[in-house]
Parts: C-alpha cells; sequence; structure tokens
C-alpha cells in the first residue's frame, strides 16, 4: 500500500492507543483485577506489565528498522521462526482481530443500550451494534488516515474525562488518592499477582497494532517505533496513575470491597461520588465512544491482516488489492464487516446475552489470540538478529527475551484462567479457545500445501521491504 502514504507517528499513536480502549480497560478490567488478582497492589501489577512491554519494544524498534510490512508480527515470524509458523501466526492473527472486532460491536450495542435505557429509550442492544458495524465499515473502507482522525479526536476526550476524575479524587482526598500500600511488597504479592497481570496485559492489547501501517507512514523506519514507545508509555502511566487513584478514591487496601459490591458500576459509582452528574454522564458516553473507537482501530487491523495474506496468496488473492483511490485494503474491510455482520445476525437471531456470551466469547479468544502472537514477534526479534550485523546483547537479545518471557506468562495465565478472562461460566465459551489451536494448525498445512504445490508463491510468504 505504499502508493499513499499518509499516516505521521502522531496518527498511527492515535491508532494504537484508540485500539487499546483506556476507558473501557478501567471500567472492564479494574474491578474484577481488584476482586480475583492482588487487590490494593494492582497498579504494580500495570507497572511490571508496562516494563515487559517497553522491553518488547525495544526489540520491536530494532525489527522495525529492518522490516516492514503490512503482515507486521506474521511477517516477522516467518522471517525468523519459517515460513509454516509464520502462516500459523496469521491465520491466528486474522481470527483473534476478527474475533476481538465482532466482540467490540457487540459490547458496543451492549453498554450503548444500557446508557440509553437509563434515560427511559428501551432500543434493543442489536440496533447499535448494527449502527457501529455500518460506521465502522464506512471508515475502514477509507484510508487510515480519516480514521487517525476520527480516533484521535475520541482518545482525547476519553483521556480529559478520565484526568479531570483523576484531579478530582485528589483534590478530595489529597495524599489519600494515591495510598502507598499499592507498591509495598505485602501488597502487591496478596492475593494472586499473576491474575491482576493476566488483566493487565489484556488491557494492553491494541499496542502492537502499529507495525501494522508501516506500508501507510511517511517514514516507517522512524515512526513505527517512535509511535509504538510513544503509545505505550502514555498508556502505561495513564493505566498506573488511573488504576492507583481508582484504588485510592475506593478506600485504599478495602477497595475489593466496594468492588465486590459495585463490580462493572465501580468507576461510575466513583465519577458519581466525586463528579456529580455531568461527570458520571460523560463516562457512560465515553464508554461507548471508547469501545467504537477500539472496534474501528481493531477493524482496521484485521483489514490489513487480511490484505497481506491475500497479496501473498496466503488466501484469495482478492484480498490483497487497494482501493484506487483510497488506497486502503478495501477488499479486507468489507470481509471484516461482513463477518461482523453475520455474526451479528446469528447472536440477535437465536437471543443469546450481548455480553456474557457474544461480546465475552469473542474478546476472550481474540486477547488470548494476541498475546499469542506478541509471544511469537518476541521470540521472533531474538532468533532474527542472531548472527546479524546489527545484533545488540540489549536491543535484540535480552529485552525482547524480556518481552517473551512476559508475555508466554501472559498467555499461561489467560488460557488457565479463561473463564476469570472472559467473565463467563458458560461452557460454550470456555470452550472457544480451541479455534485457535485449529486455526494454527490450519496456517501449517495450507503453508506445506503451497510449498509444495507452487514454490514460487511459497518463496513470497512473509514478503518484507528490508534496510539495504
Amino acid at each position: 500500500m505504499s502508493e499513499r502514504r499518509t499516516l505521521t507517528t502522531g496518527r498511527v499513536v492515535f491508532l494504537v492507543v484508540a485500539a487499546a480502549a483506556p476507558m473501557a480497560a478501567m471500567i472492564g478490567n479494574v474491578p474484577l483485577a481488584l476482586i480475583r488478582g492482588n487487590g490494593a497492589g494492582l497498579p504494580a501489577a500495570y507497572a511490571i506489565s508496562a516494563v515487559v512491554l517497553l522491553c518488547f519494544s525495544v526489540g520491536f524498534a530494532a525489527i522495525s528498522q529492518q522490516v516492514y510490512s503490512t503482515g507486521a508480527f506474521y511477517t516477522y515470524i516467518g522471517l525468523a521462526l519459517g515460513k509454516p509458523p509464520g502462516v500459523a501466526a496469521a491465520y491466528v492473527a486474522v481470527v483473534a482481530y476478527t474475533s476481538l472486532a465482532c466482540g467490540l460491536s457487540g459490547a458496543f450495542g451492549y453498554f450503548t443500550h444500557l446508557v440509553f435505557a437509563d434515560s427511559g429509550i428501551d432500543i434493543p442492544w442489536y440496533v447499535f451494534t448494527a449502527a457501529a458495524v455500518v460506521i465502522v465499515a464506512f471508515l475502514g473502507f477509507r484510508n487510515a488516515d480519516l480514521s487517525a482522525k476520527v480516533l484521535g479526536t475520541l482518545m482525547v476526550l476519553e483521556f480529559a474525562f478520565l484526568t479531570v476524575f483523576n484531579v478530582l479524587v485528589v483534590s478530595d482526598k489529597g495524599t489519600a488518592a494515591v495510598p502507598l500500600e499499592s507498591f509495598t511488597p505485602t501488597q502487591v504479592l496478596s492475593g494472586s499477582l499473576g491474575i491482576a497481570m493476566m488483566f493487565a496485559f489484556s488491557s494492553f492489547i491494541g499496542f502492537e497494532s502499529a507495525a501494522l501501517y508501516g506500508e501507510e507512514t511517511k517514514d516507517p523506519r522512524r515512526s513505527i517505533p517512535r509511535a509504538t514507545f510513544i503509545a505505550v508509555t502514555l498508556i502505561a502511566v495513564f493505566y498506573v496513575l488511573t488504576s492507583w487513584i481508582i484504588v485510592g478514591a475506593a478506600g485504599g487496601v478495602d477497595a475489593p470491597v466496594l468492588a465486590q459490591t459495585e463490580l462493572g458500576n465501580l468507576l461510575f459509582t466513583l465519577a458519581q461520588q466525586y463528579g456529580g452528574t455531568v461527570l458520571y454522564d460523560g463516562t457512560a458516553v465515553l464508554l461507548c465512544t471508547s469501545v467504537l473507537a477500539s472496534y474501528l482501530a481493531v477493524h482496521n487491523a484485521a483489514s490489513r491482516y487480511l490484505f497481506a495474506l491475500g497479496r501473498e496468496r496466503v488466501l484469495p488473492v482478492r484480498l490483497g488489492r487497494i482501493h484506487p483511490r483510497h488506497s486502503s485494503p478495501h477488499i479486507g474491510s468489507v470481509t471484516a464487516s461482513v463477518v461482523a455482520a453475520v455474526s451479528l445476525t446469528a447472536f440477535a437471531v437465536t437471543g443469546a446475552d450481548p455480553y456474557l456470551i457474544y461480546a465475552a466469547g469473542a474478546i476472550g479468544l481474540g486477547t488470548l489470540g494476541v498475546i499469542a502472537l506478541q509471544a511469537a514477534a518476541a521470540l521472533s526479534v531474538v532468533v532474527f538478529f542472531i548472527g546479524h550485523p546489527d545484533r545488540s546483547l540489549w536491543r535484540t537479545g535480552i529485552a525482547p527475551g524480556i518481552g517473551f518471557a512476559g508475555f508466554m506468562t501472559g498467555l499461561v495465565l489467560a488460557g488457565t484462567h479463561y473463564s476469570i478472562l472472559t467473565g463467563s461460566d458458560s461452557a460454550i465459551v470456555n470452550a472457544i479457545p480451541v479455534v485457535l489451536i485449529l486455526a494454527a494448525i490450519l496456517g501449517v498445512l495450507v503453508a506445506l500445501r503451497i510449498r509444495r504445490a507452487d514454490p514460487k508463491t511459497y518463496e513470497g510468504i512473509a514478503a518484507a521491504y528490508m534496510r539495504q
């Protein structure tokens, strides 16, 4: 998609931060992490996870200066670990991002329905989800520059409202708003630090998407690693500080007690307490726009993986076309929109719960898949630079190695505590991760078939723009 490079570093940052959905992460993950994780030590779990991500980002910066492609992590894995593992990763990525997109569309419908119902307007959730699918289909069909402008506006509003909340709590409680107990060894290691880190890692999902925009960025070798560092640092500081202030606002070490009572309403209750009706209403509206922004960013990611695989003939070649005017992966975007529309129709007709079944199952599956992709990409950085002239002990060895260990820990935790991650007791929902294993196996089989039947196409798999 190099015909039209329109993205700057700042706009890639908007795309990445929007995918992480800071408002939705704070509302959805913090209460469960307080209850089932390490309680008031949660801010430390976010800090530890941030260190892991920043270490990975060091290695990511090194490899992205050597290689860039719309295939992103799939390309890195294919180059370093071999084409069959690369195609397996690509299939997992397509399933993960498409699943995340579908789940987020359902979550948007669910939360928007609640906001309207609170005002006395009862509109079915699937009407709002259908509207979201149409909006995202329109924006996704056009180039990423338009999406970045929309997401930038929504992101600024999210940060503004949560910053106002933070300031109000600190003004009211003083130093008690940031209880030092949150970072004491006793509190950090209380309960389950592992489960707290699992929720922390899941809150960062989306940071890896910067690599997908390499071919649409004016200066990818500088902009992509820089955007990743800026986005991860921005999200990390925000998550640590806001989760810390939420703990302080909710009673310090007693915060899990209030979280147990309020569950998903925790941040709304605190917003009402410290900011009144205006902050409460604003938080409710921005939760919906946060989920919509994340849906758009994840949809764009899915579109670009479909494009990369179509271009390299791992999926139908039509997916590898770009729009002549918008220079967007429009066929991939339409495909992702059709999948979302079909899944919406299926769940609406069957009457399945839009949150506990539709959103929880799809988002849980996508989260697990993306963490697996991150782990494989971290390992790929280490392997890629073995024997490479630009190899550095820290940048291409130790730092990505720490990232790999952290992601593998997150993957094991998410896999073994999957029902906690999804918040669902449904046997069907919690059996869904098998789909990722099947996708990986299918990817390997497809790669081996192409190697046997079409060696020339096989050589083009995991193609990339390499530094000369």
